[in-house]
């Protein structure tokens, strides 16, 4: 369902509004944007060839610090869309993320920028290099922006 772009692209995975998930206005609900941007990031993760059982086996699971979700356009039930994830490297103990959801005519529906890291599970603390963390665990590193 979910695939890697070209180097130069982001991670896509695809999602159609369902019914449910829309407000009393028939837009969806504010809410629900989070959830896409989160199953997109867990569908990255996946495709890196990371299971969440293998995370919580290392003693570690991602974690978001921040969130900005700024809307653009209003969705409704049966829009198809793309949720991108891209995840933006650096020398510290967070990284910063940065996903689209666009419609399938191109018109960007919300943008959701933010700041996460990889928690160690036993010390509650942020891991010192969460890109080192999260390639030891990749089959495929380079899904996740990671050489």
């Amino acid at each position: 369902m979910s695939q890697a772009q070209a180097d130069s692209e982001p991670f896509t995975v695809p999602i159609t509004v369902r019914g449910y998930e829309t407000d009393t206005q028939g837009h969806l609900n504010q809410a629900v944007y989070l959830q896409y941007t989160e199953h997109a990031r867990w569908s990255l993760l996946q495709a890196a060839g990371i299971e969440q059982a293998a995370l919580v086996a290392s003693g570690i699971g991602p974690v978001v610090l921040e969130q900005t979700l700024r809307y653009k356009r209003e969705l409704r039930a049966g829009d198809e869309v793309t949720v991108s994830c891209a995840f933006e490297w650096g020398d510290r103990k967070i990284f910063g993320m940065r996903q689209l959801i666009v419609k399938a005519d191109g018109t960007m529906a919300a943008e959701l920028t933010g700041v996460g890291g990889i928690m160690d599970l036993h010390a509650r603390r942020l891991v010192a290099d969460p890109g080192a963390a999260l390639r030891e665990l990749a089959t495929d590193p380079k899904v996740l922006g990671l050489e």
